[in-house]
């Protein structure tokens, strides 16, 4: 008689302190061991790589109110293809936007009929809610997200430094960390004026009014925030090596700061977004070559703390002016983050920590998820290494296909994808952050 529900044998298991081939064991949806145990189900992984599944912290589904962008549905479908087993999903690009409670209990109730992978969910900082915080981390926000530039909608708008001052004072009472899309609004709209009068509507011109200066002084400015009001801060998709640096330097001041970098900043350039155009505009943009190049080497160098794919899809519709200002900024990329991450040259070891158990521990999910140890959820994504295939657009899960990666040639693949134990997408349970974190 079977007495666990699946084992996993023959991979090579990717554990904290190293990898090896061994066996995992699964009942009721958590992991009960690395021993060859008699099972209902057995999964013969010879010859695959076996991951804990990804927490991919930076997605935006954009339900409810914009479903037709994407939607929890085919959004979570595309991001379990893309290795993650846990998503946390950003409050704007909804309609209403996440800032209380009630907004966040109603994309809550959605997610829980529609999603396929584990969730939780930021509340948002803006100039119109920063009295509802308190009340979004009593609904169990994994934290908060801000923007110091314009969002793209009306209805999240950025937050000045008085306003993120009080945003972090308050997340800082309730122990949340603070999200932050960091550039400097100022100066990049003195540039873009700047061009806009001499008439510039290209990529190039886009490019040329955002700067890495205007990302590390944004950076700058806001780690010197966190440090005065004792909030921890993530800064999100960081573009550049500078701004790199400059959170290195904030560490030594003793602020609690965390980078996210994406894949599109490690495999792509700002040679791509000009010959690509709309679908791989994003901000803060892609970079050069060699800020990619450095990128790689702040991971080899332990400085960047989590991978997201911030996952921004739009209809096409937003993806088609001519003029590349008004072009809709974010890029569609959820389904390949792990695939995209061993093609860049990552090591299983470093995309295991750096998109599942780092983002866990720092946004107070971990052992539960981020883990293959005894006790975690049985979260895990088996990868065949060594082949070669092609991104093409009648593959894709999303509501769009759009993506810069069309056409890519990728070197791995998610074969089977679990979520607690289940081989098949089920609907996912909603987290909130461990208080003891």
């Amino acid at each position: 008689m079977p007495v666990i529900d699946l084992l996993v044998r023959g991979a090579n298991v990717i554990l904290p302190k190293g990898s090896r081939k061994t066996s995992l064991a699964i009942h009721q949806g958590k992991v009960v061991g690395h021993a060859e145990i008699e099972a209902a189900t057995v999964i013969d992984a010879e010859g695959l790589t076996l991951l804990p599944g990804a927490f991919d912290a930076h997605v935006h589904y954009n339900e409810p109110g914009r479903a037709e962008w994407e939607g929890w549905g085919t959004g979570s479908r595309a991001s379990r293809a893309g290795g993650a087993t846990c998503v946390a999903e950003m409050p704007l690009n909804a309609q209403p936007p996440t800032l209380d409670a009630k907004t966040f209990q109603m994309k809550r109730v959605i997610a829980e009929k529609k999603s396929c992978v584990d969730f939780t969910l930021w509340g948002g900082i803006t100039p119109l809610n920063i009295n509802k915080l308190e009340e979004l981390g009593r609904a169990g926000a994994i934290g908060f997200k801000a923007f110091m530039v314009d969002s793209g909608t009306d209805d999240f708008p950025g937050s000045d430094p008085a306003t993120l001052k009080e945003g972090m004072k308050s997340a800082a009472r309730q122990n949340l960390p603070v999200a932050i899309h960091a550039e400097s609004p100022k100066r990049i709209a003195e540039l873009t004026q700047q061009i806009r009068i001499q008439g510039g509507t290209s990529a190039q011109d886009y490019l040329n009014s955002r700067p890495i200066q205007t990302e590390v002084d944004a950076i700058h400015l806001v780690c010197e925030l966190a440090g005065e009001t004792g909030c921890r801060i993530h800064i999100v998709h960081v573009s550049c090596p500078e701004g790199i640096d400059e959170i290195q330097q904030a560490r030594k001041r003793g602020v609690d700061v965390t980078a996210e970098t994406c894949p599109h900043y490690l495999v792509l350039t700002e040679e791509d977004m000009i010959r690509i155009g709309a679908p791989a505009k994003c901000a803060p943009p892609l970079r050069s070559e060699n800020a990619r190049h450095g990128l790689l080497q702040n991971i080899d160098e332990g400085k960047i703390d989590t991978i997201g794919s911030d996952h921004s899809p739009s209809p096409p519709s937003l993806k088609t002016d001519p003029d590349f200002f008004k072009v809709w900024g974010g890029i569609s990329g959820c389904q390949h983050l792990i695939p995209l991450l061993f093609s860049a040259g990552l090591s299983p070891t470093q995309i295991a920590r750096l998109t599942s158990e780092n983002p866990a521990r720092r946004f107070g999910l971990y052992p539960r998820k981020g883990s293959l140890s005894v006790g975690s959820d049985a979260d895990f994504l088996l990868v065949r290494t060594g082949i070669t295939y092609e991104i093409r657009a009648q593959d894709l899960l999303t509501t769009h296909p759009i993506t810069p990666y069309l056409g890519r040639i990728l070197t791995a693949r998610v074969e089977r994808v679990a979520v607690r134990g289940c081989l098949e997408p089920s609907r996912g349970h909603f987290l909130a952050p461990s208080p003891s974190k």
